[in-house]
């Protein structure tokens, strides 16, 4: 298609809009309006801003929990019970002296009797450490203080991940504790004898059963020293390097921000792991981009949403739930890693597709290629930042631990700053990495402590079998229902869970239903951890898509449902490794690997252009169904439903070629 003179210079000043007079990427959100915009969707965001001695003191407490946790990582980690009440402990103090009781009468200076209180927190956060030998020669034989603390430990458990995760997961974990002391009441399958409050409470509290289980035992060793592992990273400035690099790759091409935003999310997935930080991150430059180019505003901040929310399903280091569900199925995390790898690149070629084909719809160019920087250039001046990341993957192929492999990441994060002046820490640098990452960590330890309760009632009550078996019963033994029921849960979840908390109830009631039918464990994980995280981005309760439309000034319903829509491949890709496990490496071999790959990104081309409604030129609603069809075919594993996919795509853009030659399309439609 020719572009007239007129369109060309009009897009050509768009372009020039998004350029400083130094050459930097400029941003026309301030960072006012992006600490408003977190406060709005990401409880976390609402904390104090303290200065002078409350300041210095949250300071050194959350560098001291940073250190706690490199030092044992490094010399060993104290037994299981230990390890995490200190964890707690930490966690409990940074929660109690940064997030106020409400966020209506919230004041930035600590008064006596927080300090009072955050002492008092700690003390029952560590009190299994300070009683340790007592309470484990206890056997079960526990004191009247013992109860008293531990009744209390699990309230501020909740208090807690209600002023820092928010009240959903707290309704969703009282919930459970009233289930196992009323289960007597309950009909049907669901009835169990209920158990006294000192039973539910010592199982909540002084075993590795509940709080202090598995989710906090992940936070506690992995998932605390990836975050902070992002945190040196984002010092040595690599989201810089990210952005200049897909400007180099894809900024020249049609709608080319927004095909930066999706290689920028999926490169900072592999450091972030947040959806809602994700889009804000690199939110705050390219959705401004895209819409200086043309995008809609609702476009514009759902692609950024979409790509961002992908990050936490993007290898080597994927969400918080991917640690955990190493845990739950027992597997390598590197196996983890590697069975995901696949699924995620579906998934953002699936949003590259509908970005390039709405570009071409709209008639969209990209960037002069003398404006970008150059690939090679900003691989030789800052593609050492790499090297940290290159190295976590080479130490996890060679067998050893997270933990260690997160060690190794941070020691050469500091060593490839120092190469460069640029990216050089300083000794106050490091410090601050340390502060930061332990102020990312608090989120992720209250929720996967209040997920400890709920796995706590799970195997206290044998609620887990229960719901899974009436799962199945619902879903009448098949197999597709029962997933799309599952699905349906772990959306519902979402709408106010985190998904480290989504992935714990659905991995214990969801996941042993699908199980039950035959399906391999990673793959049914892998399925409920998918859409645990692609609830961010669908309505009416989408925290990503939110945070992108409060950039982008779009309704934010309609950013969600826009988000929705790109992210389509969020949506089929669990079905493919379900029904065709290979693609999540189990029972393959290279050359069937290779085939289904083939096929499955044809089947998310017939897909995308379908949801765009432009493949060759503008399509009709018969054919948008037409290219769907036959998209989802060749997604389905098969020989014939691979031909009957290839042969309905190839006429479904014979004809599309056919209509473009028989008239003139319109530049630069209204989108």
């Amino acid at each position: 298609m020719e572009m007239n003179k007129d369109q060309q210079q009009a897009d050509e000043q768009r372009v020039t809009d998004r350029i400083g007079s130094t050459g930097e990427i400029t941003s026309d959100v301030s960072q006012e309006e992006l600490e408003e915009l977190l406060k709005k969707v990401d409880k976390e965001s609402t904390f104090r801003k303290l200065a002078g001695f409350d300041h210095w003191l949250v300071f050194w407490i959350a560098v001291a929990f940073s250190c706690f946790h490199v030092y044992t990582a490094m010399f060993g980690m104290l037994p299981a019970q230990m390890q995490r009440s200190v964890h707690l402990s930490f966690a409990f103090a940074l929660v109690f002296l940064l997030y106020p009781l409400t966020t209506k009468r919230a004041h930035n200076k600590l008064r006596w009797y927080n300090y009072l209180f955050a002492a008092f927190t700690v003390y029952v956060g560590s009190y299994m450490t300070i009683n340790y030998t007592r309470i484990m020669e206890a056997g079960g034989d526990y004191s009247q203080m013992d109860y008293i603390v531990g009744t209390v430990g699990v309230l501020l458990t909740l208090e807690a991940a209600r002023r820092v995760v928010g009240l959903p997961i707290v309704i969703i974990a009282s919930t459970f504790l009233l289930y196992s002391y009323f289960g007597a009441y309950f009909p049907g399958f669901l009835a169990h004898r209920g158990y006294s409050i000192q039973r539910i409470v010592s199982h909540m509290y002084f075993t590795t059963e509940g709080i202090l289980g598995i989710p906090l035992g992940v936070s506690a060793t992995f998932i605390f020293l990836f975050i902070l592992f992002g945190a040196f990273l984002e010092k040595t400035g690599i989201g810089k390097l990210f952005i200049d690099i897909a400007d180099s790759i894809a900024g020249w091409a049609a709608g080319g921000p927004a095909k930066v935003a999706v290689i920028t999310s999926a490169l900072e997935g592999t450091v972030s792991g947040s959806s809602v930080a994700n889009t804000v991150g690199s939110g705050s430059f390219t959705i401004p981009m895209m819409k200086k180019l043309g995008y809609r505003p609702e476009f514009a901040g759902a692609v950024e949403a979409a790509a961002s929310t992908g990050g936490q399903i993007m290898p080597p280091i994927m969400g918080a739930a991917a640690f955990l569900i190493a845990e739950f199925t027992n597997t390598p995390y590197i196996e983890i890693a590697k069975a995901a790898a696949i699924p995620a690149c579906l998934y953002f070629f699936g949003i590259f597709i509908e970005v390039h084909f709405e570009a071409k719809r709209c008639g969209l160019k990209g960037m002069s290629r003398d404006q970008l920087p150059k690939f090679m250039e900003v691989l030789l001046k800052r593609g050492h930042l790499f090297v940290p990341l290159v190295a976590i993957i080479y130490v996890l192929v060679e067998g050893y631990t997270p933990t260690f492999a997160a060690l190794v990441g941070l020691g050469l994060s500091i060593v490839a700053g120092m190469i460069t002046k640029a990216t050089r820490m300083s000794p106050w640098a490091i410090i601050t990495a340390l502060q930061a990452g332990a102020r990312g960590a608090v989120g992720v330890a209250m929720a996967c402590a209040t997920a400890g309760i709920i796995v706590g009632v799970v195997t206290l009550t044998g609620i887990g079998l229960k719901m899974a078996n009436g799962l199945v019963d619902i879903a009448g033994g098949n197999l597709f229902f029962t997933l799309f029921f599952t699905m349906i849960t772990s959306l519902i979840l979402g709408m106010g869970v985190p998904t480290t908390a989504n992935y714990v109830i659905t991995s214990t009631i969801a996941a042993p239903a699908i199980i039950m039918l035959g399906v391999p464990i990673l793959a049914a994980h892998l399925f409920v951890f998918y859409f645990g995280i692609v609830a961010d981005i669908t309505p009416p309760v989408a925290l990503a898509a939110y945070a992108g439309s409060g950039i982008a000034k779009s309704d934010p319903f309609w950013t969600g449902v826009t988000a929705t829509k790109l992210a389509i491949g969020a949506f089929i890709v669990p079905y493919i490794f379900v029904f065709n496990p290979a693609m999540v490496l189990i029972g393959t071999t290279p050359l069937l690997l290779m085939m289904n790959l083939i096929t499955a990104c044809g089947g998310m081309l017939g897909v995308g252009v379908a949801m765009i409604g432009y493949g060759l030129t503008d399509m009709k609603w018969w054919e948008r169904i037409w290219f769907a069809a036959g998209g989802l075919l060749l997604i389905d594993p098969g020989l014939v439903t691979d031909l009957i996919g290839l042969i309905m795509l190839g006429l479904g853009f014979l004809h599309q070629w056919r209509k473009n030659r028989r008239r003139t399309i319109s530049v630069g439609q209204a989108c």
